[in-house]
This record gives C-alpha cells, sequence and structure tokens, in this order.
C-alpha cells in the first residue's frame, strides 16, 4: 500500500476507481455531500470537477494505491483569500469498503498533514457528522480542537502544532 499525490492527470488516469470510491462510501453510508444509490454519471461528474481545481492547483488529492488500484483518497482544498493562506480544508477522506479498518484513513490524514505544511498551511479544518466514527476517533488520533454547531461537528487542526484554536458557535436561534 503506497499514499501518492495524484497529478491532474494521474488522477484523470484512476478516474474509474475514483468513482467506484466514491459510490462504494456512499453506499455505505458516508456523510460525504451524496445521497445512495449514487449513480455512475453523478460521482463521474463530481470527479470531473475536481480534476478542474487540481489544474488551477487550488486542490490537492492523495490516493492510497493498492497494487494497481485506487482504494482510498483524501483532499486538501487550499484557501485562496489573501488573508486565509495559512488555511486549508480537509475534504471526503475515502476508503474503500473492502480495505478498511487497515490503518489507510489514518495514513492518509498524516501525509495529508505534511502536504499541507509543504504548501504553507497551519491551520487545518474538517466537517463530519455529529456521532461519526470520525468525530469520535478525531481528537485521540490527531489534536483536533473541537466545535460543533447544529448536528455537524467541525474540527480545527493545526498541523505546525502552533495555532490551534476551539471556537463555539452560538445558536443561531434566540
Amino acid at each position: 500500500m503506497k499514499i501518492e499525490l495524484l497529478t491532474p492527470q494521474t488522477a484523470r488516469d484512476t478516474l474509474n476507481d475514483l468513482v467506484e470510491l466514491l459510490q462504494d462510501v456512499v453506499d455505505s453510508g458516508a456523510s460525504v455531500g451524496f445521497l445512495p444509490p449514487l449513480s455512475r454519471e453523478v460521482a463521474s461528474n463530481y470527479w470531473l470537477s475536481v480534476f478542474t481545481d487540481l489544474d488551477a492547483g487550488h486542490r490537492l488529492l492523495l490516493g492510497a494505491i493498492d497494487g494497481a488500484r485506487l482504494v482510498g483518497s483524501v483532499q486538501l482544498e487550499l484557501a485562496r483569500k489573501p488573508n486565509a493562506t495559512h488555511r486549508a480544508e480537509v475534504q471526503r477522506l475515502l476508503v474503500h469498503r473492502s480495505v478498511r479498518r487497515r490503518g489507510i484513513g489514518e495514513r492518509l490524514m498524516r501525509d495529508l498533514e505534511k502536504l499541507a505544511r509543504q504548501h504553507g498551511r497551519t491551520l487545518l479544518v474538517l466537517d463530519t457528522r455529529q456521532g461519526d466514527r470520525w468525530e469520535r476517533s478525531a481528537q485521540p488520533v490527531k489534536s483536533f480542537s473541537r466545535f460543533t454547531k447544529r448536528s455537524s461537528a467541525r474540527f480545527l487542526w493545526s498541523p505546525c502544532r502552533y495555532l490551534c484554536a476551539s471556537v463555539t458557535i452560538p445558536s443561531l436561534r434566540s
């Protein structure tokens, strides 16, 4: 198993694996912005939009490769505003059901942290559904600080270990 930074061309070359991966995690109940059953067309269109961001340099994509098959991925969306160049958002940590519980997600996140540092990012943000396995395991795995708003949880993580904030958002209802 190896973790690789996928170039736009490499990502395009693995489109079939990426589509299958997204369909698998959605079908297994992951909260990644899609509802099951996820059609091949919708999944393909999603990845094509990711490729556009890769081409523009606004997003980075790591892939977990097992033999010749991509079985996991995670994305880092780089903030583009001039006052936010220290920040990035972790998006869609995906691991195929057939290879879960082997530490692939943790390896992807560890390599993503290194990648964030290489790009000068000192604060990572991750959204997850409250009560999800990731929410329960995020703080022990890495130094995430947690704040919640309604039914979602958001984690702030400082890969450089010097900027980490915990914020409570007051209810929007009076």
